[in-house]
């Protein structure tokens, strides 16, 4: 267990410390860099740079607590993150997705994982899972995503409407028994 005393010992270039952060945060860091990058090599470029930017300026911080340090470490993966994808093609909406409502069954989101739940989120197009990842995850607002993206508030809110059909469709799949079962009215 992480302990603000391990966190001011790291701010010393405690090596020790050290080790003990990237061991209790690498998977947590490894696994938001994934929400946002489904390219292996980028997801490990994105928590190798977030790593050594947190061991760069952290000394400079001061952390009154453990959650504002994992705060702070999760806001610098999201955002080595969004500098990768950036840095690729440029940010492009998807024409319309089907906008039909779908049902979600009880026994499809029983036995849904967690991995499973960020595979499907990984499946999304890059800027629906982008906005999806900063708006219902990381907690922004559409004003502040546009920002980040450089996109209108319009677009934000429409890829986050786009990005939640599509995973409810993508989640209605997963079970293949569904269709058989669905009614038609």
């Amino acid at each position: 267990m992480i302990t603000l005393s391990i966190i001011h010992q790291a701010q010393q270039k405690d090596v020790c410390s050290q080790r003990k952060l990237f061991d209790a945060y690498g998977k947590i860091l490894h696994r938001t860099a994934r929400r946002y990058l489904s390219d292996k090599g980028k997801v490990e470029d994105s928590v190798s740079n977030s790593i050594f930017i947190v061991l760069e300026k952290m000394g400079r911080c001061k952390f009154e607590s453990v959650g504002a340090f994992e705060s702070w470490i999760k806001r610098i993966v999201v955002n080595e993150c969004l500098a990768i994808i950036k840095k690729g093609k440029p940010f492009k909406t998807l024409e319309e997705y089907e906008a039909a409502t779908f049902h979600v069954d009880e026994i499809i989101i029983e036995n849904l994982t967690a991995d499973t739940i960020l595979e499907v989120i990984a499946g999304l197009p890059i800027g629906y899972r982008t906005v999806f990842n900063l708006y219902e995850i990381e907690g922004y607002s559409h004003a502040e995503i546009s920002d980040m993206l450089g996109i209108s508030l319009g677009t934000s809110k429409s890829q986050l409407s786009k990005a939640k059909v599509m995973l409810q469709k993508r989640i209605i799949d997963l079970d293949p028994s569904y269709e058989k079962r669905r009614l038609v009215l």
